[in-house]
């Protein structure tokens, strides 16, 4: 049986592993940041707002410290800096309304842009801000329960560390499935042994200077002749 196109598949379907990851990862957050003192309204403010994943929950220690705004927006830019390249990547295929086009900006994270980039180019576009915004609605939906779950029981979060990594996981097979194409995949694994090895505790940081040192020399993969074309 052949697959299908990835433009038959409803946007509900595409975000749908990403919900899987947010909605508990999202409840994660809102619990923690209620137990550490914050209210829940400003849980689901800032995933709203802010709306940057690990740096709300590096955010929540930090604020539990007391430490000043100022050193939370310089961490937060610092830990953020590479959506920078991953919206260079898709400047061409942004849409053409102006509010979308912001919103997409804003809402653009790792996992938004995994689910993007398995699309056709051509279908992107159309896309994109529906799709940002379904994503940000399962974090929020998430954030929302985990900070109900904190203000009124102990419950606890034992296996949900393990969440993101599943959910990963399941975007790069999507990757693999929309692309066909493997090496994107053992470079990274081969680059995050490399990283282990030199140096452990540095190992994501130098696994991901390797990955962008890679991409930077591999050649260009040819356009395909049949089906769906895609980037």
């Amino acid at each position: 049986m052949s697959r299908p196109a990835p433009n038959s598949f409803s946007i509900p379907s595409l975000t749908a592993p990403v919900a899987m990851g947010y909605v508990p990862l999202g409840a994660v957050f809102g619990f923690l940041f209620v137990q550490a003192g914050g209210s829940g309204w400003l849980a689901v403010a800032s995933s709203l707002l802010i709306y940057a994943g690990a740096a709300q929950f590096m955010m929540v220690p930090m604020l539990a410290a007391g430490l000043p705004i100022s050193a939370i927006v310089l961490a937060t830019l610092v830990l953020n800096l590479r959506h920078v390249f991953y919206g260079l990547s898709l400047l061409n295929t942004m849409p053409a309304s102006r509010w979308q086009r912001w919103y997409s900006i804003f809402a653009l994270t790792d996992e938004t842009y995994s689910v993007l980039t398995a699309l056709p180019a051509r279908e992107r576009a159309p896309r994109m801000a529906l799709i940002s915004a379904l994503n940000q609605g399962w974090w929020v939906l998430g954030t929302a329960l985990g900070a109900v779950l904190g203000a009124q029981a102990q419950v606890g979060l034992t296996g949900l560390d393990f969440v993101l990594a599943a959910l990963f996981a399941v975007l790069a097979v999507e990757q693999w499935r929309a692309r066909r194409d493997a090496v994107p995949i053992w470079i990274a694994v081969a680059a995050y042994a490399i990283g282990c090895v030199l140096m452990p505790s540095q190992a994501l940081a130098i696994a991901i200077a390797l990955c962008l040192l890679a991409a930077a020399l591999r050649p260009a993969r040819p356009a395909p002749t049949t089906g769906a074309a895609h980037d």
